[in-house]
């Protein structure tokens, strides 16, 4: 069975658990049973991916910075050719500049302190120049050329191009090695274990990455004294996670022949820190388990779990909500708040904007921004009451804001802060209860939505799970409707989420 047949197959049966109250609460959430075992594995195509994006971005700058040199070359020699021997000039620095391209992308950039030493720099690239070369004057003999030629254009371009790499990559590493871009760039390591083993891969990261990264300490549940240099327990690791971003987390425990029963517990305590999760090869003893590996200066890791989103797709996803943002806020926003303001003032008395604390990223708290649709004396910042149908607290005004869904267009406004998306999981209040219960108690999965932004509407929104949260299986709903689309993210599925929600969401029967 492929990933997502059953991704699908475990997503069928854990709503179906959760129909029949199996999944109710948070301790009966099995890693065997839950649906976040199966979100984001290190072994699915998603992973398969370069961890460390600025070596990307150098090529890219790389190959920008060659074609303009081509084209200096070209233009120069304009004047002293024939068009015949532009065209065949042009087509041999086009094949040139094909192979340049090829052989570039097969050197790795990723190993530091290597990364940041200049002379290495030249030694990377200059074998694609090189190949490069070697490629146009191989055209320029089966065109005809004499030798004499062939070594002027080949040795013109080589020499230009190298030169050109070499001042875009000395300019590269200088501004590198700001300390404001190099605080930027740093990468958080923590650590989990107590003994030699732990401490012999903290400081080996530590010296082998040279400041690309930061080991922020070694975490254990062991009884081992602070004295030691254990930094703080899983608790006080997760509880770090939260306060700050933590690229990734390395378990370096001690070989034991009971390694598989002490990594489930640990991966169940790990699955809400916002982190990749690597482990030391020596610790995996099942063979037919195939992990990726990914090295972290030089040490060789194998990586257990993916965070949902690696940066390409962040950014992907942080252009689509700015773009579409401002573009709402100069369409629809910016018209309706004077039109809405008014409507408000004039209804009830109090301010036009609703202000609540809500959880976000990485289970931070922010400030959501809504209209208005309460009386001012009845609003509950806390939630300690949830919204219902037919709701005495609720305006007339208000009311049919909820309706039309104009009460969320503020939230863009959070979009552009960027504490929130257009599209994911929607966030509750801090204080929001189901049968009694706070959500992340009622069910244990319920705060692996935190590994992404919040959004205004949501692929739960989109099939109905919206609303008054009166029961367990509400919650389960809406949490399957919300993991599913975090292991289903792409470009393509935002825009469908969008457009169905302008289509099918702006007048929905769940809304009040």
């Amino acid at each position: 069975m492929n990933e997502d047949a059953n991704f699908q197959s475990t997503l069928f049966q854990w709503k179906r658990e959760c129909a029949h109250g199996s999944l109710a609460g948070a301790d009966l959430a099995l890693p065997n049973e839950s649906l976040g075992a199966y979100l984001w594995p290190a072994n699915s195509q998603r992973s398969e991916r370069e961890e460390f994006a600025l070596p990307q971005i150098i090529k890219y700058i790389d190959n920008i910075a060659v074609i303009g040199i081509t084209i200096i070359l070209m233009g120069a020699q304009r004047g002293t050719l024939s068009r015949k021997q532009l065209i065949s000039e042009a087509f041999a620095y086009i094949v040139g500049l094909l192979v340049f391209f090829l052989a570039s992308r097969r050197t790795r950039l990723e190993h530091v302190p290597t990364f940041y030493s200049f002379l290495e720099q030249i030694r990377f690239f200059m074998p694609a120049v090189i190949v490069g070369g070697a490629a146009q004057a191989a055209i320029f003999w089966w065109l005809g050329k004499p030798l004499t030629d062939i070594q002027y254009y080949t040795g013109a371009w080589v020499l230009a191009a190298a030169t050109g790499l070499s001042i875009t990559r000395g300019f590269t590493l200088l501004v590198l090695r700001q300390n404001v871009v190099a605080r930027r760039l740093r990468r958080k390591i923590a650590v989990i274990g107590y003994d030699r083993h732990a401490f012999s891969v903290a400081d080996r990261l530590q010296e082998d990455a040279y400041a690309n990264v930061e080991v922020l300490g070694i975490f254990s549940d062991e009884k081992v004294s602070s004295k030691n240099g254990v930094s703080g327990s899983i608790a006080d690791l997760v509880a770090l996670g939260q306060e700050t971003d933590i690229y990734g987390i390395v378990i370096a425990l001690p070989p034991s022949a009971s390694m598989d029963n002490q990594l489930l517990p640990l991966s169940l305590k790990l699955r809400n820190v916002l982190a990749d999760v690597f482990i030391l090869p020596y610790l995996v003893h099942v063979p037919e388990v195939v992990l990726p590996t990914q090295s972290i200066g030089k040490t060789m890791l194998m990586v257990l779990q993916r965070r949902p989103l690696n940066n390409w797709q962040k950014a992907h996803k942080r252009a689509l909500d700015i773009s579409l943002s401002l573009l709402a806020l100069v369409m629809f926003f910016a018209p309706l708040f004077v039109v809405v303001a008014t409507l408000i003032k004039l209804d009830s008395p109090g301010p036009v904007l609703f202000r609540q604390p809500r959880r976000g990223l990485n289970n931070r708290t922010f400030t959501v921004f809504k209209f208005r649709t309460m009386h001012a004396s009845s609003s509950d910042i806390f939630a300690t009451k949830q919204t219902s149908r037919n709701d005495p607290r609720v305006t007339r005004v208000g009311r049919w804001l909820r309706k039309l869904s104009i009460d969320e267009l503020p939230q863009l406004l959070n979009v552009l802060r960027g504490e929130m998306s257009l599209v994911g999981p929607r966030p509750h209040a801090l204080h929001t209860k189901v049968e009694g219960e706070l959500l992340d108690r009622a069910l244990a999965d319920y705060l692996i939505r935190y590994q992404v932004k919040p959004g205004i509407t949501g692929w739960a929104q989109i099939n109905g799970a919206r609303g008054e949260l009166v029961t367990r299986e509400d919650l389960c709903r809406r949490v399957a409707y919300d993991l599913e689309y975090i292991q289903r993210w792409s470009f393509r599925f935002d825009l469908k989420i969008i457009f169905m929600t302008a289509v099918k969401e702006i007048i929905s029967k769940h809304a009040f």
